[in-house]
């Protein structure tokens, strides 16, 4: 327990009585160090830590009797580069020069929104490939965004990227100056 030392003794008054000094009160911390651990102890032993979470996803399937049809106007294909950016294009990939349009993690939601908003969502389809300079950070950035706009489970999929269109990232990258 603390204690508090105030050992003094008497106080006489009169001549040739000397003041006692006066003792500082001291102040045993010990047991507060005990407590302070027992407390640590206890919040460590009764917290729950937090629990995993898994994000849902819809990969598609190698059966091509069970694959989902969509219609090239409901199609929005985004492709993950370097340096965080993202690059995209309606439908089906004819004309680069007119179709292939870059952008940014700040800028393609967007680019998400309209399409969604433009699209029955019957026909809303999102199809994501990653660049093999690509982060994981912006897979994840991709797939956020996603839950941020409220697009359903299976109107988005995650597929490995032609050279066509990996060829069409580095040209891009070249000439914007992305090294």
């Amino acid at each position: 327990m603390a204690e508090v030392d105030t050992s003094g003794g008497g106080h006489k008054k009169g001549p040739g009585v000397k003041k006692p000094k006066k003792q500082s009160t001291r102040v045993d911390l010990t047991p507060m160090v005990d407590l302070g651990f027992l407390l640590i102890t206890f919040f460590v032993f009764t917290t729950t830590m937090s629990q995993a979470t898994a994000m849902n996803m819809n990969e598609p399937k190698d059966d091509p009797t069970n694959q989902l049809k969509v219609k090239n106007s409901g199609v929005i294909t985004l492709l993950l580069g370097k340096k965080d950016q993202v690059y995209y294009y309606m439908g089906e990939l004819i004309d680069p020069n007119k179709q292939f349009k870059s952008s940014n993690f700040k800028d393609i939601r967007q680019v998400i929104l309209d399409k969604k908003n433009a699209t029955p969502i019957g026909d809303l389809m999102y199809i994501i490939k990653s660049a093999k300079e690509a982060t994981f950070k912006n897979a994840i950035d991709i797939l956020d965004e996603m839950s941020i706009n409220a697009v359903p489970p299976g109107h988005y999929a995650e597929v490995d990227m032609s050279d066509t269109e990996a060829q069409l990232i580095s040209a891009t990258e070249q000439a914007n100056g992305i090294k």
